[in-house]
């Protein structure tokens, strides 16, 4: 009797695994990727250039609009017509907002001189953003 009593008195090993801490990191780490996401989501899109960059394909019915920038900060439009126009930089975004609504097929390109600050280029790329361009290009020579 003595040894049924010892044995009746010993525990079993259990083989499950408690999962409710893992349940409650998962949890944090879930909210925390739900704040951070959205803020990640809020810079300017550029693909950056290659040695070799491809060309833009130029849809035939509707030239590209360029936007000239010279290294002394003149802007110049260029709306397909082969004339380049000096334009302020803050009568650009409206111009191009109109061009748009009569073609928002328009490609709209940036033909910047290599010597202006990379800034005035970005918060170019950025007000044409916010005037309903999808996707802005840069124009860049080729190597050869």
């Amino acid at each position: 009797m003595n040894v049924n009593n010892k044995k009746a008195g010993r525990r079993r090993p259990m083989a499950e695994i408690n999962v409710v801490p893992y349940i409650d990191v998962t949890l944090v780490l879930l909210i925390i990727f739900m704040i951070t996401t959205p803020m990640l989501q809020s810079g300017v899109e550029v693909d950056l250039p290659k040695a070799q960059a491809a060309m833009v394909e130029q849809k035939e019915d509707t030239p590209p609009l360029v936007i000239s920038i010279q290294q002394g900060g003149n802007y110049f439009l260029n709306v397909g017509d082969g004339e380049d126009e000096a334009i302020s930089k803050e009568a650009i975004y409206p111009r191009v907002e109109m061009i748009l609504k009569n073609k928002p097929e328009t490609q709209v390109l940036i033909n910047a001189d290599k010597n202006v600050d990379y800034g005035t280029v970005v918060t170019t790329m950025a007000d044409l953003k916010h005037a309903g361009v999808p996707s802005v290009s840069l124009m860049t020579k080729d190597e050869n």
